[in-house]
């Protein structure tokens, strides 16, 4: 293990690191993103080989989970060798710490001796650079407002590696990154799996649809038709998912939906991403959402909120016929999980709400 850690160009030992908290924390304030990540260091060095996350709960609660300091490290390993990063490369630091995605960035470059760039998590980060980072973790959202405004653009462009995960990539995002030229990556993995296990290139002449496992990741398909990890090195236990998927002849796979996003309305099994992926032809980025409630006649109703009011009216005649929300509801702002992905757990209970006096 790399004991020194690199930040802001000051580099500390692990001693130095773990006793940062109180510096930190006098000299950025104690709710300051620098003692986060201070106090998350301490965490790191401690005696203990355990590190407590949490998962964004973007379709249920979230939750605490302890996993070992040690695979974590094989995670980080996975990742700094298939990007080839090295010693004195430079990585930003903008997500939030509490969720893998954050505490990973700080963990590769532990292990890989990488000058850490941090930056508190906002919705654009790179305005508050000055050097490019030779790689940056990024949710579509820092991505899609990064992308507006053309000093920011020009420093995504300029990063080496740039992946994205926590949410769906809009495909008009990744029609713009299609011209970007340095490598952009799309990222596949979870919190059990500390974060990604597989990327997706989506510039270049390797950009495809299909993810490509890392090395000794092992994929098959459940019953249902979904996902099953087996990534030893990363995490014991052999993970069954929610992610409908298919694979191709080369052991790659791409998402078709989740187990838990489809709606069966009147029999006829709906899967939330391809309605949502439908209207993106027709409505703005970021303006809608589709969940359900439940329904005495057809099980589920299908429901879309909205975060402004606008004509959708031949987005929807342009879906299928089972697709059609029976009703659009008006809300100040969609819900979001912590990580910046649509909380369908909190959109169901909206609607719901909204819903519950309505004569249907």
């Amino acid at each position: 293990m790399h004991q020194n850690i690199t930040i802001n160009g000051k580099t500390y030992t692990a001693e130095e690191a773990s006793l940062l908290k109180e510096r930190f924390a006098s000299k950025y304030g104690e709710d300051s993103f620098m003692a986060s990540l201070s106090g998350f260091l301490a965490e790191w060095y401690n005696e203990s080989p355990l590190l407590k996350v949490h998962t964004s709960g973007s379709t249920g609660t979230p939750k605490e989970l302890w996993v070992e300091k040690e695979r974590m490290m094989n995670s980080a390993h996975l990742t700094v060798s298939f990007l080839r990063l090295k010693t004195g490369d430079s990585a930003l630091l903008c997500m939030p710490l509490p969720y893998i995605a954050g505490k990973m960035v700080v963990v590769r470059s532990i292990i890989a001796g990488l000058n850490l760039m941090v930056v508190a998590p906002c919705g654009r980060p790179l305005q508050y650079i000055t050097e490019i980072p030779d790689f940056a973790a990024m949710i579509p959202m820092q991505v899609f407002n990064s992308l507006q405004h053309p000093e920011d653009r020009e420093k995504l462009m300029q990063i080496r590696h740039l992946i994205i995960g926590g949410g769906a990539i809009d495909k008009n995002m990744a029609e713009e990154l299609k011209s970007f030229p340095n490598a952009v990556w799309s990222t596949y993995g979870m919190t059990e799996t500390l974060s990604h296990i597989s990327l997706r290139r989506l510039n270049g002449s390797d950009a495809s649809e299909w993810y490509t496992p890392f090395d000794n990741v092992s994929l098959s398909l459940s019953d249902e038709g979904t996902l099953i990890i087996s990534a030893p090195s990363v995490n014991p236990d052999t993970l069954i998912t929610n992610d409908i998927v298919e694979f191709n002849g080369k052991g790659q796979f791409r998402i078709l939906g989740r187990k838990d996003n489809t709606i069966n309305t009147g029999g006829v099994k709906v899967q939330i991403e391809q309605v949502e992926e439908k209207l993106s032809h027709y409505l703005p980025e970021g303006s809608y959402m589709i969940t359900s409630v439940p329904d005495a006649k057809f099980g589920e109703k299908i429901v879309m909120l909205v975060s402004r009011e606008m004509n959708t009216d031949d987005a929807i005649n342009n879906l299928p016929h089972y697709w059609r929300p029976k009703h659009i509801i008006l809300i100040p702002e969609l819900p979001l999980t912590g990580t910046g992905k649509p909380d369908r757990a909190k959109a169901k209970a909206i609607a719901a709400g909204t819903l519950i006096n309505f004569v249907l």
